[in-house]
């Protein structure tokens, strides 16, 4: 029996052919995302679904679709999708993370220069029979510092973009290598110095708990009077009431936005006010990128569900049908590997080198590698997948190599990552037991043997006295139940390390009461995903 496809939103005709050719069963209901009901009640039916925005597919949908394998985004945002549910049910999550990259930036640059001269206001005056030239002062944008909040794919257009205009470009991003931004021709700063240099903010990030709220009050307040500040990228990045306020106030003297905290956005702080231009979430409306990501996303869809081949999959490594049963295992393994290293570094990432010692050596590396970047990166970037992390980290000048030799130890594989910073270089290595679940078993050179649970807390120290007390005592003062513990040193009186297996995760007041005493090198809070 063919498999079945859903489309669910607006797809191109093309798009939908694509299916058609490939051997699946396609409905096309473009516009069933806004009846919630009935899209629960025919989901069961379907092997795949095909979405752009409109349809959310929720906790409640994914339980309720008892057959799907596949969600295909066209698009690379997925704040539409529930990924852990998905996860769990066993749904590839798709995504295309590229068709759109050129429209957004365009668009940015577009609202940049509407806001530098105010062109929406103009022409609804003009057009209103008024004749208005000194009520629409502008600035130009030549000689001026643009400031890019990330400076990933879009960003790094964007960058380009502006350098055209004869615009200086400052940049904040936390992969963003001294090389790399050399390369591009901009300056690599702090996010406090961007802030207090840039004429016009524009923000390339995903939404995350790092970057929600990145601009604030606090962060309005440091910077320059009369800034603008353009928003394509994700709603909830600016506090739009702070941003109001500082516009009422002549603090910042513009702003063009494309995103809002609330979509579809029929109301908002930034609505009514001078000097604000709005857009309905236009970054990828263009003909050429609907066009792209909607073929991308059916020839991606097709290929898993006729051949078992994953492309741009958020939620597992792009790997072939018949290498699935071994692989999987180590590409999660490398995924908890890379997650360790980003959430425990605080600076730009220079170079990662991964060793493949035994029989892993003799697996798809490259699928190996993809994961292990992919962990690495989403600390800072939630909607990096396994295709798109290396791509993401090559924008960013970060050097990746392999080293592939024959067993060399007591186990039959395992995997090592070395990770250089601009600040320091840290390395931790795992293996597969025999019942398929990943473990640690070096961390800093020190011999650990540590499975891997969803919260968790690693500490560094000098081994001496007192250490799993003040823990232990820490934990129990904050409620904070322990679950089990791994110690580790490389000799007695040496350096020494902990991994604490907790049931909740460790608030900042509990990792500073941990440090305080002067016991503890460091003391980082792990989050790893064991779906």
């Amino acid at each position: 029996m063919a498999p079945r496809v859903l489309v669910s939103d607006k797809l191109s005709e093309t798009a939908v052919q694509i299916f058609r050719d490939n051997g699946v069963d396609v409905d096309f209901m473009p516009d069933l995302g806004k009846d919630k009901d009935k899209l629960l009640e025919i989901i069961g039916k379907y092997d795949g679904l095909a979405i752009r925005s409109a349809t959310k597919a929720t906790e409640k949908l994914i339980n309720a679709a008892t057959n799907l394998k596949v969600i295909g985004r066209a698009g690379i945002g997925v704040d539409n999708v529930d990924i852990p549910a998905a996860s769990r049910k066993g749904i590839v999550v798709m995504n295309t993370p590229f068709g759109n990259s050129i429209t957004t930036a365009e668009h940015a640059i577009t609202l940049m220069l509407a806001c530098a001269r105010q062109i929406p206001a103009a022409d609804a005056s003009t057009q209103a029979g008024k004749w208005e030239k000194s009520k629409f002062m502008g600035v130009e944008v030549t000689s001026k510092i643009l400031g890019l909040i990330g400076c990933g794919n879009i960003g790094s257009i964007v960058a380009d973009r502006a350098k055209g205009l004869r615009m200086k470009v400052i940049a904040y991003d936390p992969f963003l290598s001294q090389e790399r931004a050399t390369e591009l021709g901009v300056e690599k700063v702090e996010l406090d110095e961007l802030f207090a240099r840039a004429d016009f903010i524009t923000l390339h990030v995903p939404l995350t708990d790092k970057t929600r709220g990145i601009i604030d009050a606090d962060a309005l307040a440091k910077m320059k009077d009369g800034v603008r500040i353009i928003n394509c990228a994700r709603g909830g990045l600016v506090v739009e009431t702070a941003l109001a306020d500082a516009l009422k106030s002549g603090k910042v003297a513009g702003a063009a936005f494309d995103v809002f905290e609330t979509e579809p956005a029929t109301d908002s702080p930034l609505f009514n006010l001078p000097n604000v231009v709005c857009t309905p979430h236009l970054g990828a409306a263009t003909t050429e990128a609907q066009e792209n990501v909607a073929l991308q996303v059916a020839e991606q869809m097709s290929d898993y569900l006729v051949n078992g081949a994953v492309t741009n999959a958020l939620n597992m490594p792009s790997i072939t049908a018949e290498e699935a049963p071994q692989l999987l295992p180590f590409a999660k393994l490398a995924e908890h590997l890379g997650a360790f290293v980003g959430q425990v570094s605080d600076s730009p990432i220079v170079s990662v080198e991964i060793t493949y010692d035994g029989a892993v050596s003799q697996m798809n590396k490259s699928a190996l590698t993809s994961a292990a970047i992919a962990g690495l990166m989403k600390s800072q970037m939630a909607d990096v997948n396994m295709v798109s992390a290396p791509i993401m980290a090559k924008e960013r000048g970060i050097q990746i190599s392999e080293t592939t030799r024959d067993k060399s130890g007591v186990f039959d594989s395992y995997i090592k990552l070395n990770v250089v910073t601009e600040k320091n270089e840290r390395s931790i290595a795992g293996t597969v037991f025999s019942d398929g679940k990943p473990r640690f078993i070096q961390i800093k050179g020190i011999n650990i043997d540590a499975d891997i649970g969803r919260y968790m807390l690693y500490t560094t120290n000098r081994d001496e006295p007192g250490i799993i007390g003040t823990l232990g005592q820490v934990c129990g003062d904050a409620g904070i139940n322990i679950a089990n513990f791994q110690l580790g040193r490389d000799e007695p009186g040496g350096n020494a390390i902990a991994l604490l297996y907790l049931d909740a995760p460790v608030e900042q007041k509990v990792l500073d009461a941990i440090t305080s005493g002067g016991l503890f090198d460091q003391a980082k809070p792990l989050e790893f995903d064991i779906g």
